[in-house]
Order: C-alpha cells, then sequence, then structure tokens
C-alpha cells in the first residue's frame, strides 16, 4: 500500500497545460500525460483536482488512472458545496467525479471552499454527514475540508466536527500576516486540533514565482541557481504539520524544477527565512491587486468579464516605472473586449466577491482596471 505523503510534492490540477491559453477546457492531454509519467517515474504520487477545475477530472482520468495501478497514485478531490442547490445534489455530483475520474474510490475528499456562507449551507444540506456515509462506505479513505476564512470561524467548524481528518489552506510567505487570508492564524488553528495540512497557493497563483526583480536578487545572491519558486515551495513545505504542498503546473519545465528540490526536501535554513522575510516585504509593496487567478469569479459573472485576466493586466501595467509611448497591457485588454465583458461592465451584483477566496473587493478594482484602460479605448 503507498504512503500518499512519501514525498511532499502534490500534483495540483487547477492549472494545467492548454492548447489555447484563453479556453480552460482546451487542454494539451499529450503534455499533461508526460507531465503524470515524469512525476510517477521520480516518486510522486500525489494528485488534487475538483468538480469546478474545468477539464480536470476528465484529463486525469485519461492520463494517469487509466494507465496507472489504482494503488500506486493519491487522487483528491472535493464536494463543491457552492454549487448544490437540494441535498440530493451532492450524491448526484460524486457520483459523477467518480464517473470523471474513472475510480471507485477518492483517497481525501474535501469539502470544498468552507467559509460563513458556504459551512452554513453545508450545515443545511448535511454535508459532513453525507461525508461521512460516503467514508463508511468505503467511497472515500479521508474526509476533510479546503478552508478560505478567518481563524475564528475555522476554529468554531473544527470543534464542531471532530470527524474532519486533514485540512487544505492556502499558506505562503507573503499571505502569512495578511489579516484577510489569516494564513498564519489559520495555519495554528489547524495545529491545535492537531489536524494534518495540505497546502495550496504556496506561489500565490504564479506571484512567487515572478517576483519584482529585488527580491529575487536577493535570491539569487544566496543561491544563484535556486528559482523563486524553490523558496516559497520550500517555505510552505517545511512548517511543521505540513503533509503535502500542492503545485499547480502547466509546463514541463516548472514540473522539472520542483521535482529539482523538492526529490529531496530541505526545509529553509534560518537565513534563508531571513531573505524570504524581506523578499516578502519587497513583492508586498509591488502587487496592487493580489489576485491569485483561481477563477472562482468567472463562472459567476452575468456579463462575462475575465477578471484575474484583467487584473493580471493591470498589476504589470502598474508596476511600469518609466513612460512609454505605448503599453503592451493596452493591446491585450482591447483583444479580451472584442469577445468578453469590458471591467466598465460590471453591474455590481457582488457573486464575484461571494466567491472570491482572496476576499478582494472586485467591484471597485475593477472601476480601477477601467479607469486604467478603457480611457484609451479606440471608437469611444
Amino acid at each position: 500500500m503507498k504512503n500518499m505523503f512519501a514525498k511532499k510534492l502534490g500534483f495540483g490540477l487547477m492549472r494545467l497545460p492548454l492548447n489555447n491559453p484563453d479556453d480552460m477546457a482546451d487542454i494539451d492531454t499529450k503534455t499533461l500525460q508526460s507531465m503524470v509519467d515524469v512525476f510517477m517515474k521520480q516518486g510522486f504520487s500525489y494528485f488534487d483536482t475538483a468538480y469546478v477545475y474545468t477539464g480536470s477530472e476528465e484529463a486525469i482520468c485519461e492520463t494517469l488512472t487509466k494507465r496507472y495501478p489504482r494503488d500506486s497514485f493519491t487522487l483528491t478531490s472535493k464536494l463543491p458545496i457552492f454549487a448544490v442547490s437540494a441535498e440530493s445534489d451532492q450524491e448526484k455530483i460524486f457520483h459523477e467525479q467518480l464517473e470523471r475520474a474513472g475510480v471507485d474510490y477518492f483517497d481525501i475528499y474535501l469539502l470544498h471552499n468552507v467559509n460563513v456562507e458556504n459551512y452554513q449551507t453545508a450545515q443545511k444540506f448535511h454535508s459532513f454527514e453525507f461525508m461521512k456515509q460516503l467514508k463508511a462506505e468505503g467511497k472515500i479513505k479521508t474526509l476533510g475540508i479546503s478552508y478560505h476564512d478567518n481563524a475564528e470561524l475555522l476554529d468554531e467548524v473544527l470543534t464542531a466536527h471532530p470527524e474532519i481528518e486533514i485540512i487544505l489552506l492556502q499558506i505562503n510567505y507573503l499571505d502569512w500576516d495578511n489579516d484577510g487570508i489569516q494564513s498564519g492564524k489559520c495555519y495554528d488553528v489547524a495545529r491545535k486540533h492537531q489536524l494534518p495540512i495540505i497546502v495550496m497557493e504556496p506561489l500565490k497563483g504564479g506571484t512567487l514565482a515572478n517576483v519584482p526583480k529585488d527580491a529575487e536578487k536577493l535570491f539569487r545572491e544566496y543561491n544563484p541557481v535556486a528559482s523563486p519558486a524553490s523558496w516559497a515551495v520550500r517555505y510552505a513545505a517545511g512548517l511543521d504539520g505540513v503533509v503535502m504542498v500542492l503545485s499547480g503546473m502547466s509546463t514541463m519545465n516548472q514540473m522539472l524544477d520542483n521535482i529539482s528540490y523538492m526529490q529531496n526536501f530541505v526545509p529553509l535554513n534560518e537565513d534563508e527565512k531571513k531573505i524570504v522575510a524581506t523578499a516578502a516585504e519587497i513583492i508586498a509593496a509591488n502587487i496592487t491587486v493580489p489576485c491569485t487567478a483561481c477563477m472562482y469569479c468567472v463562472g459567476t459573472c452575468p456579463e462575462d468579464i475575465p477578471i484575474p485576466q484583467y487584473f493580471d493586466l493591470y498589476n504589470n501595467r502598474m508596476q511600469q516605472t518609466i513612460d512609454l509611448p505605448y503599453y503592451p497591457q493596452q493591446q491585450y485588454y482591447e483583444n479580451y473586449t472584442k469577445t468578453r465583458g469590458k471591467a466598465s461592465d460590471c453591474v455590481e451584483c457582488g457573486a464575484c466577491e461571494e466567491h472570491c477566496p482572496q476576499h478582494l473587493k472586485i467591484i471597485d478594482l475593477l472601476k480601477d482596471v477601467a479607469k486604467k484602460f478603457e480611457v484609451a479605448l479606440p471608437n469611444e
């Protein structure tokens, strides 16, 4: 029987290789299969998917579960309580997930994106009781939650539900002291309840893989060959109680880099921790919108506004420190508006903010995006 936590690097299947970067459903299955093969060959065997990761469960069926013995890998998926409108939906979704993924059980099954609203829904629809029944039937082996809210609510949830065996938390060195995300405080609550911790967003949606030049200089001066991403993943993996760190790897190069330092994992030493703390200060000063491009907001927008893409363009534009006659981000924005909603099309319904794990004030931020980009749009 496999040891699901033998190595601390997990393949997060939310950001898969794509044939068309603007179409999350157009997964490059050939590249994904090669990545799965390399991952498994190097002794890594933990895979994390979810019902709402477009095409992910089906893709992992074709590239993993149809090609490897079931006991050779660990597969995690999640119950999207935010997509449930009736108690009976839970069983329908679960069986659809098994079929999509091509398995007859999940090693770990998580209640997805627990926050104050979704927790109320879970209580209303007896979601924990449903998951306990799945475990009793052998359809899931380990029951847990993924969590996006404050530490006080987390303590309440874990106290009320001792059946929770594992927790998925957003932890990275940039969010550790963030008052909105409360990575450090939520970590402390999980440790208080003696739960093993899986880490998501160790790179904060790629932010910590593409750091400002001053931060990268700090890293390179200490270790010229270590990537910025390696510092972030090692930071998370070295925390007490952390049994797995998920990385959303969308290219083979990203995977090979992660494997290079996680094959024989060594935690950060004290000097490295000090460097990371300084880097966090530099990075925080350079990010206007701390969006992780999780895409939870996109499917809820009635105006089809590509919110994460606009925030990425906005951040890049705001990081320009010299005046130029033309900014490439402007053209990319204009390209999007040909087929998608503009930032100014926002009707302020608030659906995006309800689903944002980073608790961003998306409505106000879209107004900032519109001010930056739309004044220069032609023919307006």
